[in-house]
């Protein structure tokens, strides 16, 4: 009889191995399908996969997220309340981003922070948590609260583009912040729309409140705030009123004679580098998510003499010909950039 049950047991657990393989392909199956935007397909064989590996974890979890995407809101969140009551102790990092999106897409915003927050708990270094914590903050409207979570979400991990684009948007009020923040993300993502669009709102915001009259005279407008906060020298979080005087005098000299044979990205460079120089000057006892996290690499990009590459970099989101010219003749010094910046140690 021991020898009868052995073989059952055998039997059955080949039978299971052989049905979960066959359940992952399923699975894996299914996600090229999600990836290719064919969701309803995807299920299909999420489903396949779940005849053969019932409550199979991978197949659930992949499925949830199809139905989010096909925007099946109700049953995405029913599966993702089923993972985590059937798998509290497997990583579920994936399972809370999907149930707080399709509770968030749903309405129900106060929901999804309560979600985000329950990962957060069991994923404190999770950074995909909080950069959708931080749209769901946004789309209710509470943007000091998402611009925080943002900011983690950059600390935990400074390649994350879209917490950057989303940190330049929400800081477009404030012109520095919003032009380091652009930059950054320039700096890991220099070829699709997006990147065109952060080279646009950083060239737009250079060159905020100068213009050129007819009469060839400079006009050169800058807010009351900013005068105020920079006579005053007030060290208040994430205060760049300096940089940003300095900022709009260097932009007015892109119309001074002697500049006249410059090329837009020889002005951009000399506008950037007078920004990186004030930094410098009046960076002690700044404090602030800009000041104490992303000024520092643009004071040692400065200091490494990388603003030329880095400048260059960031025009080839617009195939500009200058900066495929220097790519071509320089790439060991884009090489010494991307290299430099890889291996930045974030502090």
């Amino acid at each position: 009889m021991k020898k009868i049950y052995s073989l059952i047991v055998l039997f059955s657990t080949l039978i299971y191995s052989q049905n979960k393989t066959e359940a992952d392909k399923k699975v894996n199956e299914g996600i090229s399908l999600h990836d290719s935007g064919k969701f309803d397909h995807a299920i299909s064989k999420y489903d396949e996969a779940l005849i053969l590996d019932k409550d199979n974890s991978f197949a659930l979890t992949e499925k949830a997220m199809s139905l989010e995407s096909s925007k099946k809101y109700d049953n995405a969140i029913e599966i993702c309340k089923h993972i985590l009551k059937l798998y509290p102790n497997e990583d579920n990092k994936t399972v809370y981003i999907t149930y707080g999106n399709a509770l968030d897409h749903s309405g129900k915003s106060d929901l999804a922070l309560k979600v985000y927050d329950a990962g957060l708990v069991k994923y404190p270094n999770y950074y995909q948590l909080y950069f959708n914590k931080g749209i769901t903050l946004f789309n209710a409207k509470e943007n000091e609260k998402a611009i925080q979570a943002f900011q983690t979400a950059t600390k935990l991990n400074p390649n994350h583009t879209s917490s950057f684009n989303a940190l330049a948007v929400l800081n477009s009020s404030n012109r520095i912040p919003s032009i380091l923040a652009s930059s950054r993300y320039l700096t890991l993502d220099n070829k699709s729309p997006r990147a065109k669009g952060n080279l646009d709102a950083i060239i737009s915001q250079m060159k905020k409140g100068v213009s050129q009259k007819d009469d060839n005279s400079i006009s050169l407008s800058i807010d009351e705030e900013t005068l105020n906060k920079a006579n005053k020298n007030k060290k208040t979080e994430n205060n760049f009123s300096s940089v940003d005087l300095v900022l709009s005098m260097s932009a007015a000299l892109d119309f001074d004679e002697k500049n006249k044979d410059k090329t837009e990205i020889q002005k951009f460079i000399d506008k950037f580098k007078s920004m990186c120089e004030v930094m410098k000057e009046v960076k002690k006892n700044q404090k602030g998510y800009y000041w104490e996290f992303l000024v520092p690499y643009y004071l040692e990009m400065n200091n490494k003499n990388l603003i030329e590459p880095f400048a260059n970099i960031i025009y080839l989101s617009y195939q500009n010909k200058e900066a495929i010219d220097y790519k071509e003749k320089h790439s060991d010094k884009i090489e010494e950039f991307y290299k430099w910046s890889k291996n930045y140690n974030w502090k």
